[in-house]
């Protein structure tokens, strides 16, 4: 009889731990899989919408300052590339262009930043007037025939094919600083003088006739990229601009 007992006591305590083996199993097999499950969605979310990044962050992660732009113009060409998208002046807004004149013209200061990827797509030469001087950009103009920059905010236009090849208009947001940049034909286009031949012959990039003009081999892809609408700014720590400038004023 206790034979009996103890044979039936040892399958029900077996039948318990069976039973709570199960139900530990069950209740937690499907939970990995919803863990797993809710990470693939997150994951994919973030890449369809494609999160904006930090644009506070932007000038660090980007190495900016490593690649040689100041940060007084990432600042000033955020701030301004901001406020013409909020104006309705921009509608290109994936994209800003800036060009660092405080930097010579034999360092790659041209950068075209993916403002919505966060991405920076191409850093390199770009040209200056004759005028506003030689290795460094230090004087500018909104007159005709200055042969000198104009400094501020531009609005990218259409493309066109000219004396210069293909090229792209540019449209001066700021009276009395850039708004004649049309009637003085100041467009983008390609240069051979803007080049490292150019740069290692002579220690600076040739100058234009006010044009910011880039290399051959760069110019049809950042036209490409940033034409239709986005926003170009032209940079220099040059107190009359800060002084004048109808974009920073409204900034303040």
């Amino acid at each position: 009889m206790k034979m009996i007992h103890a044979k039936k006591a040892l399958l029900l305590t077996f039948s318990v731990f069976l039973l709570n083996f199960l139900f530990v199993y069950a209740k937690n097999k499907p939970v990995d899989i919803l863990v797993n499950s809710v990470s693939v969605e997150v994951s994919n979310i973030g890449e369809e919408e494609n999160v904006k990044p930090d644009s506070k962050s932007l000038y660090n992660t980007l190495n900016l300052e490593l690649l040689g732009l100041s940060h007084e113009a990432f600042e000033q060409g955020m701030a301004g590339y901001k406020f013409l998208l909020a104006s309705g002046k921009i509608n290109n807004g994936e994209v800003l262009t800036i060009a660092d004149f405080s930097k010579p013209s034999c360092k790659k200061r041209l950068f075209v930043i993916d403002v919505k990827n966060g991405k920076l797509l191409f850093n390199t030469y770009v040209a200056h007037g004759r005028n506003s001087g030689r290795e460094v950009a230090t004087t500018f103009s909104n007159d005709a025939e200055s042969f000198k920059s104009s400094l501020g905010f531009f609005v990218t236009g259409d493309t066109y094919t000219g004396k210069h090849g293909f090229s792209l208009r540019l449209i001066g947001e700021e009276k009395g600083i850039n708004d004649n940049a049309n009637s003085r034909a100041i467009v983008m286009h390609s240069a051979a003088y803007v080049s490292e031949v150019a740069i290692k012959m002579q220690g600076y990039a040739g100058r234009s006739l006010g044009c910011p003009a880039l290399p051959l081999e760069m110019n049809k892809p950042i036209i490409e990229k940033i034409k239709n609408g986005s926003c170009l700014y032209l940079y220099s720590p040059d107190r009359y601009y800060a002084a004048h400038s109808t974009v920073l004023k409204k900034l303040v």
